[in-house]
């Protein structure tokens, strides 16, 4: 979506994480991964970041009307970015996140000891491939770990919007009210349920407890995940799965029901309120499905980095919220955002009922 005065920035930021990874390697890698995209005229771009601007602002409300949520603090505001741009955004988010184990792998090798030049390239690139990939993908994201003068913003991946819009044909105005709706619900659940931020956060924490910091256990983890890419059934657990020790199955277990809650829902309420406001919404859903669907090399590489399970979490979230809202109602289903104890358990996020037992009585 055009260059950044931002691009070059100092990734370190007083970060310890700094020490684990080359990240301006890791930008650089990913941007090669993400490639530019297809080509918008300055006319498209302003129209695009005009149109996203009015349709968060407006999804806002009608959310609000269908579900009884609303958010509350800082107005959502969209932020329209190119692949590169998302990138960078993320590695920001994953320094963050990486804090504490990077204070624990420092600790081991001693105060002020980095790893290797070599392993921190290493690592960056594995890292920017892997989000490189991603931006290809993703057409907006709702970003929980911004600092807090940051919060309310939606990033939309513009160049993404713009190639599903050509190459499906797609109403410009409904195809981005449509994924509008989405991001801004993510907005919705994290303002009306602002102690899932550290929900979240203290998972990550535990299981960043829980990574090896022996060289050789991660290697070997590596190894195992990097099966995942040579083929295999593909009822195979993929290569995320494979990385996992038992101590750490639960947690990923935990985060996939969350996970699913929050995707689930929130596609459950794009089609929801997409029902009343845009034209052909079979259509949009055709489309994104299509897109969803890849096969070959590209399948392969989607297991063996477990994308494959977020896009499981559509159907699978989506399918509870209609399932509670159907048999309790959507203030029934609205409970689940008043506590940590209300979010499904594993248990329960394919088996909708036994939540409502629980929660609902």
């Amino acid at each position: 979506m055009g260059s950044d005065p931002t691009t070059e920035l100092d990734w370190s930021l007083g970060s310890r994480a700094a020490s684990l990874a080359d990240w301006d390697a890791a930008l650089t890698s990913g941007r090669l991964v993400a490639g530019a995209g297809p080509k918008v005229t300055p006319d498209e771009r302003a129209a695009l970041r005009a149109d996203l601007a009015s349709a968060v602002d407006d999804a806002e409300g009608l959310i609000a009307e269908r579900t009884g949520l609303e958010v509350t603090g800082f107005r959502s505001r969209a932020w329209v970015m190119g692949r590169g741009g998302w990138i960078r955004q993320n590695i920001g988010g994953l320094q963050r996140l990486m804090e504490p184990l990077a204070d624990r792998i420092l600790e081991r090798r001693g105060s002020g000891r980095e790893l290797p030049a070599a392993t921190r390239k290493v690592l960056a690139w594995q890292v920017g491939g892997l989000l490189g990939y991603v931006s290809r993908r993703v057409l907006g994201q709702f970003d929980i770990f911004v600092p807090p003068d940051d919060d309310g913003l939606i990033y939309f991946v513009g160049p993404n919007l713009i190639d599903v819009e050509r190459t499906f044909a797609l109403s410009p105005r409904d195809f981005r009210m449509w994924v509008a709706i989405h991001e801004v619900t993510h907005r919705v659940q994290f303002s009306v349920a602002p102690w899932l931020r550290s929900e979240i956060r203290g998972i990550v924490d535990k299981y960043l407890d829980t990574v090896s910091v022996d060289a050789k256990e991660m290697l070997d983890q590596l190894s195992a995940a990097l099966e995942g890419l040579r083929g295999g059934p593909d009822d195979a657990p993929g290569g995320i799965l494979r990385m996992l020790t038992p101590e750490q199955r639960p947690l990923f277990e935990q985060t996939q029901a969350m996970m699913s809650l929050l995707e689930g829902h929130a596609s459950y309420v794009m089609n929801l309120v997409a029902a009343d406001v845009v034209d052909d919404l079979p259509t949009l859903r055709a489309a994104l499905a299509e897109r969803r669907a890849v096969g070959g090399l590209e399948k392969r590489l989607q297991h063996a980095i477990g994308f494959d399970q977020k896009v499981a979490q559509y159907d699978v979230g989506e399918r509870f919220v209609a399932h509670v809202v159907e048999r309790a109602g959507m203030s029934g289903f609205n409970l689940v955002w008043q506590g940590p104890a209300n979010l499904p358990r594993p248990d329960e996020i394919g088996d909708p009922d036994r939540w409502i037992a629980r929660v609902t009585g």
